[in-house]
């Protein structure tokens, strides 16, 4: 797991951007660096000044695998011709490793990114689909004169660029790019209605800032050497549901399992100590017994948040460590710690993020740093595979009415309101049934218009935005289709950004074992009733895929926690300092918005007039995020 940026000039120059790179990118690799020019590879410590040339690569490492010098980068290829900078973990290098030696490849290290430089060397691009892991490399083929760029299936690591007069730069994080003279600062119309009217960032290749673009996951990208032009990104991969599963609910659920636990296995391979995030649910449960099954001698440490106020599941947390056998670590944020935190975190996130959940990831993962762990397992993903959020509930209500299944339906609606996990199962089905001519008009009779009071319409319109719902149209699968949403768009995008962010500043490399192309396409492939059953059961197939494993109370929770910060009360308790953040000076500048009616707003939630939501932490957020990278709003 490490950091890695470079630049492409058109025309040779000045490569002294390097020590900026380095510096910026210091928490996700503090262990060693290095950097290289097209026609000169320089040992670290060299005088910056020196680096001059057409291409440059750099990387800082977080040594995880084959901690010695054979592991460092850049990496190049025996013969010179391909130069590699890799960030992630290729969890089967050790079977990719084999069938390499096999076709007469040699190795001097035993690390994963050795393997990635040979399956490269002998595959080119077909060899993306061989890989299992979270990755995103850059690799420089010095005889076809090509910089390759590419990003894992579900974009677990990032992958910025951004095209200057001069050349074309990559980073793993947006704030490296920004040293760049040439990279502007300018916000994006199109994204910023989408995060602050529906909290949507990641998605696509588009960012928050309009220069700057991130590699779409399963894509790759072409450079040719001395050229000012960019080929189109490239898709390698996308989630394909189809054929669905024809064998019974029983026979899907040992398929999960035995699909599960060799995720797992594979995951834990590391040359140094593994831990886990440990909120007490399903997933994060189903992980940490899994690893002690897997590995019954593993010394064994878990990382949980516990709410200050409101709903905690550490109950839950301590009762899975005492079934693990692990050594249990807890944190317990505050308000205030938000405060006095929220500058960094906003620094080290890069864009604007969606609630104070984040926080708590944040803290997190430091405790795990201060414990000296350095690679954690977490259960990102599975409740966008499995059906875990409330909405699925009206996507598979809508499903049996579009498909004419109505006493199945009614039997469903009436067995959702006994579920707490599935809120409101009706109206969710009536958003996703709704024609949508008739949303805009739907939305003003529920208060939650596409264009509330304190957006500025006329600014987003003067810049071409399109102030409509993001909500695509689904077909007879609703559900199934609203999943692939889910990991796409949506949801998982925005979260691994979190999960990323969170865990490379502390220097921990954050691992999330459902996500693997054959894990998502054999849930994707399952009908909907395993995956949320005719009781309004979620992550039915899970649930009894982990059966024997996960103590019996874990798999028979109805509600869902996960890292929920008490916000309403944080913020209340917080209200003289929000109050002041909507007069700042900043906000000022920030053209998207109605200051005075922000703060009307805001008066109105407080005094719990108007219903509380994401929307207040947003515009805190959006503040923050553009006093630190002082955005422009032109």
């Amino acid at each position: 797991m490490c950091g890695i940026a470079g630049i492409v000039l058109h025309k040779p120059g000045s490569l002294n951007w390097a020590a900026n790179a380095l510096q910026g990118l210091y928490h996700r690799g503090p262990d060693d660096h290095g950097w290289l020019t097209l026609d000169q590879a320089t040992d670290k410590g060299k005088d910056w000044s020196d680096a001059s040339g057409s291409v440059l690569l750099v990387h800082r490492r977080l040594s995880i695998l084959d901690l010695s010098a054979l592991g460092w980068q850049p990496m190049s290829s025996p013969d010179q011709r391909y130069h590699l900078v890799f960030n992630g973990e290729i969890y089967n290098y050790l079977e990719l490793r084999q069938e390499l030696q096999a076709l007469g490849h040699c190795f001097r290290s035993h690390s994963d990114t050795e393997v990635l430089l040979a399956a490269w060397a002998q595959w080119g691009v077909q060899c993306l689909t061989r890989l299992v892991g979270m990755f995103a490399f850059a690799v420089l083929d010095r005889q076809n004169q090509r910089l390759y760029l590419a990003r894992d299936y579900f974009g677990i690591k990032p992958l910025y660029y951004a095209q200057f007069d001069e050349g074309i730069a990559f980073a793993s994080e947006i704030p490296v790019l920004l040293e760049l003279p040439g990279v502007g600062r300018q916000v994006n119309p199109n994204r910023l209605y989408r995060y602050l009217r529906f909290g949507l960032t990641d998605d696509g290749s588009e960012t928050l800032f309009a220069q700057v673009q991130q590699l779409p996951p399963a894509h790759y990208l072409e450079l040719q050497l001395g050229s000012p032009q960019l080929s189109s990104p490239q898709r390698f991969w996308q989630p394909n549901p189809e054929p669905i599963f024809e064998g019974s609910f029983e026979e899907a659920a040992e398929s999960v399992r035995a699909q599960f636990l060799e995720n797992v296995r594979l995951h834990l391979r590391s040359d140094v100590p593994v831990g886990a995030a440990l909120s007490g649910g399903i997933d994060s449960s189903a992980i940490v017994m899994a690893m002690r099954y897997l590995e019954p001698g593993l010394e064994l440490h878990t990382f949980t948040y516990v709410a200050d106020h409101g709903v905690s599941e550490e109950s839950w947390a301590e009762l899975v460590g005492k079934a693990a056998r692990v050594k249990a670590h807890k944190v317990k944020p505050s308000a205030g710690e938000l405060v006095a935190d929220l500058d960094h975190l906003v620094q080290v996130q890069g864009e604007p993020f969606g609630s104070t959940s984040i926080y708590a990831q944040y803290r997190v993962f430091r405790l795990a740093q201060e414990a000296g762990i350095k690679v954690m397992l977490d259960g990102q993903g599975a409740d966008e595979i499995l059906a875990g959020y409330a909405v699925y509930g009206g996507a598979r209500l809508a499903s049996l009415l579009r498909q004419g299944r109505w006493f199945e339906a009614l039997a469903f609606l009436r067995a959702s309101r006994l579920e707490p996990a599935l809120k409101d199962t009706y109206k969710s089905a009536l958003g996703f049934l709704l024609p949508p001519s008739l949303e805009p008009l739907a939305r003003r009779l529920i208060g939650q218009e596409l264009a509330p009071g304190w957006l500025n319409v006329d600014w987003f319109q003067e810049k071409g935005v399109a102030l409509a719902s993001p909500r695509a149209l689904h077909g007879r699968e609703v559900l199934r289709e609203e999943l692939l949403q889910s990991l796409t768009e949506t949801s998982l995008p925005k979260l691994l950004r979190y999960e990323d962010r969170n865990s490379m500043a502390h220097s921990i490399e954050s691992r999330v074992p459902f996500l693997t192309p054959r894990l998502v396409e054999l849930i994707l492939s399952l009908p909907e009733s395993y995956i949320l059953s005719p009781s309004g059961q979620t992550k039915a197939v899970f649930r009894r895929a982990m059966q024997g494993l996960v103590p019996q109370a874990i798999l028979e929770r109805k509600d869902k926690v996960g890292f929920a910060t008490p916000e309403q009360h944080w913020l209340e308790q917080l209200a003289p300092w929000v109050e002041q953040q909507l007069k700042s000076e900043t906000l000022y500048r920030i053209k998207a918005l109605k200051p005075e009616l922000l703060r009307q707003e805001l008066a109105a939630v407080m005094a719990r007039r108007k219903p509380f939501d994401a929307r207040v932490w947003r515009w805190v957020n959006l503040i923050a995020w553009a006093r630190t990278f002082d955005v422009r709003f032109d």
